[in-house]
């Protein structure tokens, strides 16, 4: 299998000071700073990322210079774009930091604004398609506006810039998941068949080595009965040999909440995503287990949180992901560490919607890992997967994440209302 080139833009070590001969001329030149300190990381192209900002008040603080406050993930077109000058543009894009002091808000109905310190800005340029690890900026830099206006000191912003090749696969499933597609490799306009996917609701045999763990009715599994709930669904990957090298299917059924016609997180669906037993023919071993269900809001989400089984064990798991995909529109289900820490340390407070458990996520997995974008519910969904090439050795690995690409596209309709009448005849409405 051969990858796709990415690379990766991480902007950490972020510190505010202010030099001494600037402290002492606060009233005469420098505005005051209030804590907390932020900023908006801006890249054109993509979303604004927000993170805060440490502000040094003592020369015996020290900085961790490794730590990761926002990251981008870069593929080929975007660097062309970013590097082509735009309609209303001089010059290439730039990294633009902008940094601000205090926090947006209102207080007895006047709002309260921020301060903006300062920005710092670096321009894209040749050095960021090269596809070698470049440290574009390290150091301290002066971002306040008093040094060019009185000649003082400002306030001095620390960061370091880093550029890192991070090679990926990309994967699609060449139909609706429920009709057992194919999933292809992309390498630019190559599309390379690597494994078939497998779905089924039908009862499960005794020889079937899954049923073990798949929980399944006395009556089967039709439409009338998943009108009341969802269960036995069970998808399997296998390889260009027809060999089954990775499963997921339905270990908790999704079933509406008492009181209403939804799937509630106080009792979600569940998934369990297996690979093969090397020790034991036949058998399969526990790797995963995806939960979901369905936020009620102005716009419905589903939640889609994973962990990792530690030894097989399910005692032992491992909060690796949780995200809100948009019920409707679809979006991204994601397993990266950059973007999840972040989110935690935003919110240190878990909020009611969130578990708020990614202590031990650093020491599980590295950055990004893995990204599924799905379809919103009743459309033609053809997840598209993405593997970082660090985390692949073999094509077993990248099976396992086929299987948890197809349960969490299967949990957008798994976690549909269930009080919707089904059309005669129609075998889409699951």
């Amino acid at each position: 299998m051969d990858p796709q080139a990415f690379i990766r833009l991480s902007i950490g070590s972020l510190w505010l000071r202010i030099p001494g001969a600037a402290l002492n001329s606060v009233n005469s030149g420098i505005h005051a700073i209030s804590s907390p300190c932020s900023c908006e990381i801006r890249l054109r192209g993509f979303p604004v990322q927000t993170t805060s900002v440490p502000l040094i008040t003592s020369p015996e603080v020290t900085h961790d210079s490794h730590s990761i406050a926002s990251s981008f993930y870069l593929e080929e077109s975007d660097l062309k774009a970013l590097l082509a000058p735009g309609c209303f543009y001089n010059s290439h894009s730039c990294l633009e930091i902008a940094v601000f002091s205090g926090r947006k808000g209102s207080h007895c109905g006047v709002g309260i604004k921020r301060q903006q310190i300062g920005t710092f800005k670096l321009e894209v340029g040749p050095e960021w398609g090269e596809g070698r690890p470049v440290i574009l900026f390290n150091g301290w830099i002066g971002i306040g506006k008093s040094k060019q206006e009185s000649g003082r000191p400002g306030v001095e912003l620390h960061l370091r810039v880093k550029l890192d090749p991070d090679p990926r696969y990309v994967f699609k499933f060449e139909d609706l998941t429920r009709l057992s597609p194919q999933i292809v490799q992309l390498q630019g306009s190559i599309k390379q068949p690597i494994f078939s996917c497998k779905f089924s609701r039908e009862r499960v045999p005794q020889v079937d080595p899954l049923s073990t763990y798949w929980s399944v009715s006395a009556d089967g599994s039709d439409l009338e009965m998943e009108r009341r709930e969802r269960k036995g669904w069970k998808v399997k990957i296998h390889d260009l040999s027809g060999s089954a090298v990775a499963a997921a299917f339905i270990t908790t059924p999704f079933v509406p909440a008492t009181g209403c016609d939804w799937v509630a997180r106080s009792n979600p669906g569940a998934w369990l995503i297996v690979r093969p037993d090397i020790c034991r023919p036949e058998s399969w071993q526990p790797w995963g287990k995806l939960e979901a269900w369905r936020e009620r809001g102005i716009r419905d989400s589903v939640c889609c949180r994973f962990r990792l089984l530690s030894d097989g064990q399910e005692g032992g798991e491992l909060l690796v992901s949780e995200i809100f995909i948009n019920a409707e529109k679809g979006g991204e289900f994601f397993i990266d560490t950059d973007r999840q820490m972040r989110a935690a340390a935003a919110s240190p407070i878990p909020s009611p919607q969130s578990s708020g458990d990614f202590a031990a996520l650093a020491l599980a997995v590295g950055g990004f890992v893995m990204s599924c974008r799905v379809q919103g519910e009743g459309k033609s969904s053809k997840p598209l997967v993405q593997l970082a090439m660090r985390h692949v050795t073999c094509v077993e690995d990248a099976a396992i994440f086929m299987a948890l690409a197809a349960a969490v596209d299967l949990s957008i309709e798994a976690c549909r209302p269930f009080r919707r009448k089904i059309k005669r005849g129609s075998h889409h409405s699951l």
